[in-house]
């Protein structure tokens, strides 16, 4: 097998595997659809508390009102109008 065949079936090669890797990068989007903690839809904001076994509190930050504390279980839970909600996060406490 000549140098320049050997080169290009490398180089073939490491471009395939490299399509793959970003085959795989593409598939694995739609799992993040429901991220972990605050985030937004384009009509909905949520907070998704990802662990299974506690209740935590949360500081919900609003637009053009007071902001609060929320006490949310495991997995997705509504805020409220996108709109009005402009984040969440974890205060550091279960409740």
């Amino acid at each position: 097998m000549s140098v320049r065949r050997l080169v290009t079936t490398a180089l073939a090669a490491t471009a395939l595997a490299f399509t793959s890797l970003g085959a795989v990068t593409v598939t694995a989007t739609p799992a993040a659809a429901d991220p972990c903690g605050f985030y937004e839809t384009s009509a909905d904001a949520f907070y998704n508390h990802c662990a299974s076994d506690t209740r935590v509190v949360i500081h919900v930050r609003v637009a053009l009102a007071p902001d609060y504390e929320r006490c949310v279980g495991p997995g997705k839970t509504w805020l409220g109008s996108a709109s009005k909600i402009q984040g969440a996060h974890y205060v550091g406490r279960t409740c």
